[in-house]
C-alpha cells in the first residue's frame, strides 16, 4: 500500500534516539524528507547517516529544547531547509518518577512546552500544506495507574486533552491532529533495555502484563504513526490511538 508520503516534509523534535529515531527511519523509507533535532550532535549525525541511504533530503541539529527559542528556531530552519512542513511530531520527554515541584517543572520544561512551542512554530508552515498532520505523544501511564503518583502521568493525560482541542481548532486550516498513547515500547536505545538490566523484577512484572508476552517494538509504533500522518488516513483527526500490545486492560473507546 502506497501511503502517499513520498516528497512530504516531516519535522521531528527529539528524534536522535528511541521512538523518534525509529519514526525518522520509517518516514524516510517511505520517501519523506526528514528534519530531526536532539541534545547530542553525535546522535543527530548518526541518525542522519542512517537515513541517508533512503535518498531523501534531511536536516538535523543539536539543541536544548528547554530553551524558550530553541524549538521554534529549529522548526523554522528545518522548514526552510526542507522546503516546507507537512508533518510535525515532538518526542522529547523526561520522567523523574517522583511527586515533587522539581519533577513537575522538569516534565513541563522538557516535554510539554517543547511540544507546544513546536506546534505553534510549525502551524504557519503546516497551513501551507495539502497534507498537514500533527501527532502528540501521550502514554498509557495517563489512562491507568502506573508507578504511583507522579507528574509524568498527569501531564501526559493533559496532552490527550490538548491534542483533542487542537484538532477542533486547526481543522478549519486543514491541519489534522491526533494523539498516540503507547504502552511500553522496546527500542535498542530506549529506556527499557536499561530497565531490564537495572530493575529486572519491574521489567518482568511489566512484561507479565503483556497478553502477547512481548513488548511493542519501535517499528510497530512507528508504522502506525506513519499511516496516521499519511494522506491515506486523511479523515482521522482528534483521535487518541492506543498502541500498547494489550498492556492496558480498559475498554478502548
Amino acid at each position: 500500500m502506497d501511503l502517499g508520503l513520498k516528497g512530504l516534509k516531516a519535522i521531528l523534535v527529539g528524534a536522535n534516539g528511541g521512538i523518534g529515531r525509529v519514526v525518522a527511519h520509517v518516514l524516510a523509507a517511505e520517501g519523506c524528507d526528514v528534519a530531526i533535532c536532539g541534545r547530542s550532535q553525535g546522535k543527530v549525525d548518526n541518525v542522519l547517516a542512517e537515513i541517508a541511504g533512503s535518498g531523501v533530503k534531511s536536516y538535523g541539529e543539536a539543541l536544548d529544547v528547554t530553551q524558550v527559542d530553541a524549538v521554534p528556531a529549529f522548526v523554522d530552519k528545518a522548514a526552510e531547509t526542507l522546503g516546507g512542513c507537512d508533518i510535525f511530531i515532538s518526542f522529547t520527554s523526561t520522567n523523574l518518577g517522583e511527586d515533587t515541584d522539581a519533577a513537575w517543572e522538569a516534565v513541563i520544561q522538557a516535554d510539554i512546552l517543547p511540544m507546544r512551542r513546536g506546534i505553534a512554530a510549525a502551524r504557519p508552515h503546516l497551513g501551507k500544506s495539502d497534507n498537514a498532520a500533527i501527532v502528540c505523544l501521550s502514554s498509557t501511564g495517563a489512562v491507568e495507574e502506573f508507578m504511583g503518583v507522579q507528574p509524568y502521568n498527569a501531564l501526559k493525560a493533559a496532552v490527550m486533552n490538548y491534542s483533542s482541542a487542537l484538532s477542533q481548532t486547526l481543522a478549519a486550516e486543514g491541519i489534522r491532529v491526533n494523539c498516540f498513547t503507547p504502552g511500553p515500547v522496546m527500542t535498542e536505545d530506549g529506556p527499557w533495555p536499561k530497565i531490564k538490566e537495572a530493575a529486572p523484577d519491574f521489567y518482568n512484572a511489566t512484561l507479565a502484563n503483556m497478553p502477547s508476552g512481548r513488548f511493542t517494538t519501535g517499528e510497530e509504533l512507528a508504522k502506525a504513526i506513519a499511516f496516521v500522518v499519511s494522506p491515506s488516513c486523511k479523515a482521522m483527526t482528534g483521535a487518541n490511538i492506543v498502541v500498547d500490545n494489550g498492556y492496558t486492560k480498559r475498554t478502548q473507546f
